[in-house]
């Protein structure tokens, strides 16, 4: 018999959850629905959409880089991910 796993919730990356909310921010800025921009194929929705996704991993390289200091600073030693 085999076996389904409905119940057990994927893992996800942690910072996934601030990605999407980062994504969806840049693209209402730019006065677009983000659930409607991603079921459009034309271009101007893909370059919206790759123009958000920039955004969004710029900010979380800031956080990174804003973290990493703050434990610098600490004297708080990093394990590498």
């Amino acid at each position: 018999m085999r076996s389904t796993h409905t119940d057990v919730v994927p893992i996800e990356e942690p910072l996934a959850e601030l990605e999407r909310q980062l994504i969806a921010a840049y693209v209402t800025g730019a006065g677009q629905d983000v659930h409607i921009l991603r079921a459009r194929n034309d271009v101007a929705a893909r370059t919206l959409l790759r123009e958000a996704s920039r955004y969004a991993s710029a900010k979380l390289s800031e956080i990174e880089a804003r973290f990493q200091y703050l434990h610098m600073l600490h004297g708080e030693s990093l394990r590498s991910t």
